[in-house]
């Protein structure tokens, strides 16, 4: 047990903060959610009720979306785009272990099984990380505009307003206002770690390059 914690660690971790947050972020955004509709004379939510509410979808998705396009974009980047002494980069010139072209290994009997079985599976398997990625950004997109339009709709319900369609609501500044104030975060988290990284160090961290290495170096 000993050594399968020390192994995934990193994993254990951050998952379980992340778990804990989102625990927190429900109970407290349940709570708040029930002020106001008791404010404009509604009835409060259960827990249930209010983790399959538009205020809760909108609210967990949109910040997801963000997140998954930030890594679906920088794994991308990070394959073509250089930084020069930054250690989010490759080197400047040459190639690295991830250029290698994976047929040359197929042979390998500790390979992934894509690497060995070559074709289609393979030419998958090369993107797969990006991929992976585009794809949750997209499941997290539509569960944005799904649960954004259902609290527009109930908080318009609130005000006594007529609910509007669908489509005038992923047409709306409000929607797209929500999307890029948490997009154009994300890029500038990682233009910072990008930069950041040529001047400055973290002793023990892949992130960092080595504290006594000369700035103008590049990749770890």
């Amino acid at each position: 047990m000993k050594s399968w914690l020390r192994q995934n660690g990193l994993s254990i971790v951050v998952l379980s903060i992340f778990l804990v947050l989102l625990i927190g972020q429900a109970i407290t955004g349940w709570h708040s959610h029930n002020q106001e509709r008791l404010q404009q004379g509604a009835v409060a939510l259960s827990l249930p009720s209010y983790l399959s509410s538009g205020h809760f979808g909108e609210a967990t998705s949109e910040n997801w979306e963000s997140e998954f396009l930030q890594m679906a974009a920088y794994v991308l980047f990070t394959v073509f785009l250089r930084q020069k002494g930054s250690a989010e980069s490759k080197p400047l010139s040459g190639q690295e272990a991830v250029d290698r072209d994976p047929r040359l290994d197929r042979d390998k009997p500790n390979a992934p099984f894509p690497v060995r079985r070559g074709g289609w599976l393979l030419r998958l398997y090369e993107w797969s990380l990006s991929l992976a990625f585009f794809a949750l950004f997209l499941i997290a997109f539509v569960w944005h505009m799904v649960g954004g339009y259902a609290l527009e709709n109930d908080e318009r319900a609130l005000d006594g307003l007529p609910p509007i369609t669908f489509g005038d609501f992923i047409s709306s500044s409000e929607f797209w206002f929500q999307s890029l104030q948490n997009w154009q975060s994300e890029f500038l988290a990682v233009g910072a770690i990008v930069l950041l990284s040529i001047w400055l160090r973290q002793r023990g961290s892949p992130e960092s390059k080595p504290v006594s290495a000369p700035h103008a170096q590049t990749g770890e």
